[in-house]
């Protein structure tokens, strides 16, 4: 495969994680905010299987294709930039890890309040707090990585 197509699918994966995932943050955020059950148990479930269909895809195809394309570019793995690029987007997915479980738990609290009770539980307060925070750091780390790729600054 050429190393345009490559480039290509990394950058548009690229996109679509950062879309994917503010999008879903923004609606969830909003959502949470309403106070609608309604509206927190549909929103919910959209960003859980937006999280499937389009996050997880992307979590692999990054790596893979800036890989490659770092080798075809002979770029040293043990560059500056290449290594914190690499330790910020694995952090950030240490940061995404716990929020895909917390995601799932309040998918599954907002659909069985609205199947039987009305009523959140108060542990989803807790985990919509963690969730926020969560994503900060992945958020932030994500936004360093796209500036480390497209900067390729020389650090030691």
């Amino acid at each position: 495969m050429s190393y345009e197509i490559i480039k290509w699918v990394h950058i548009l994966s690229g996109i679509v994680l950062f879309g994917t995932g503010f999008g879903s943050a923004f609606y969830k955020f909003m959502a949470d905010r309403s106070h609608n059950l309604d509206n927190i148990a549909i929103t919910n479930r959209h960003v859980v299987l937006a999280d499937w269909i389009f996050t997880t895809p992307t979590v692999f195809l990054q790596p893979l294709t800036g890989f490659w394309m770092a080798h075809e570019r002979g770029f040293g793995f043990s560059s500056g930039w290449f290594m914190l690029a690499v330790g910020l987007f694995i952090f950030a997915g240490l940061c995404w890890l716990p929020v895909v479980w917390l995601q799932i738990r309040m998918r599954n609290d907002a659909q069985s309040a609205l199947a039987r009770s009305g009523q959140l539980p108060p542990r989803y307060q807790s985990d919509a707090r963690l969730w926020f925070w969560l994503g900060i750091p992945a958020f932030s780390s994500m936004v360093a990585v796209v500036w480390l790729m497209v900067a390729q600054p020389a650090l030691a």
